[in-house]
Formats: C-alpha cells, structure tokens, sequence
C-alpha cells in the first residue's frame, strides 16, 4: 500500500509547486480548510497536495487535490485503491473509465509487516524509502472525484496499488503503480486505455532503510 509519501524541494518540483499555487482553487482551499497546502516535505493521508489531472481544455494541468475518498460506509478516507478491481467497484469504476491523474512523488514509505510469532498476526517493522531507479521525481497513479466538504466541490485523489515486484516483496505485498513520466498525459487523459498503461508501470525500485 502506500500512506505516506515525500516530496523533495528541487528544479524539477518547482514548476509543479508554482502551477499549483497559481490555480484559483488553491487559494479557496487554503481559505476553507485554514491551513497551508502542502508543496514539500512528508504528505499524509488528509493532506491537500499537487496532482496532475486534465483541465477543461484536455491540457494536463496541475491541482490542489485532498488525499483520500470518503468511505461511503465509515465516512475515512480510503487512500488507496486496488488496480485489480477498481474497474468493477462501484466506489472507483467512473474514476477508472473518466478521472485518472498523476500524482508527483520523490519517494514513498513503507513500514514492513511482520508475522508476529506469538500471535500469528502481522505486526509493523522497519521503516523504508523507495522510489524507481534512477529518478529523482516520479508520479504515482491515481483516481479523482469531487466531494462536498466546507460547503464546497473539492477533488479528492487515491493512490493506485499493485503487486509488488519480487525484490521489495520483503517489505509490503502490495506497493503503489509509478508511471513512466513519457505515460503521465496519456494517464489523465480520459480517451486512453488505463489497462494498457497499468502493464507498463515502472518496475524497477530502489529502497533504502530509514533511519
């Protein structure tokens, strides 16, 4: 899964950031919420942060987005979403077929699970840093939709996850789809195969533990 990623102040997250803030929805969000959005550093579930999605006119563009749909059910945010299903679950199919977007990332964390040999149950470890190979900024993928909240439409986003490659398997059976940046327009584009791109998400990771 994915609940935390970083998003490291560099050239190349610059112009996402100053695209972000130049939207007009940033300010009315930073009005609403009474809080700052974040543009660097740790994000989190709850979190208003840059995302990639298609403007009005096709073009991809940047926006200020919540992290985390609302569970119909318990009213938490549900930060993830499974590929393997999210074109047949009622929660995620329109947002599959019609609203998909790019989230930027540095890295992402992820804590190990662990059986726990008195127990039985799975008991969290080390925490780890990974990110693809030979990239310093990426873009997760993701679903949208607009919520109410505040008395206002907002665009909420989650994270898709997959399988996990075999070598960081060690770490979380599950880890989030990274798009190859030459993928990221054809992603938020709502006329591409979202299968298609799915089978050439990155595959090659780095990992690190932290401290």
């Amino acid at each position: 899964m994915c609940c935390r990623y970083y998003l490291e102040e560099s050239p190349e997250l610059r112009p996402i950031v100053e695209a972000m803030n130049r939207n007009p929805l940033a300010d009315q969000l930073r009005e609403k919420f009474a809080r700052p959005l974040t543009t660097s550093g740790e994000v989190r579930p709850a979190d208003i942060a840059p995302v990639v999605a298609p403007a009005r006119s096709g073009v991809p563009a940047v926006f200020p987005m919540l992290w985390g749909f609302t569970n119909p059910r318990s009213g938490q945010p549900l930060i993830n979403c499974r590929v393997e299903t999210a074109k047949e679950k009622p929660l995620w199919k329109d947002a599959w077929a019609k609203r998909r977007c790019a989230i930027p990332m540095s890295w992402y964390f992820e804590w190990e699970h662990l059986p726990d040999p008195e127990t039985g149950r799975m008991k969290t470890g080390a925490k780890y840093l990974l990110r693809p190979e030979g990239a310093s900024l990426s873009c997760l993928a993701g679903l949208y939709r607009f919520e109410q909240k505040a008395g206002m439409q907002i665009p909420v986003f989650s994270v898709l996850t997959r399988e996990p490659e075999e070598d960081i398997r060690f770490i979380h059976d599950r880890m989030p789809v990274i798009l190859p940046k030459e993928l990221v327009r054809a992603w938020v584009s709502p006329s591409s195969s979202p299968d298609e791109i799915v089978r050439r998400a990155v595959p090659r990771m780095v990992f690190s533990r932290s401290c």
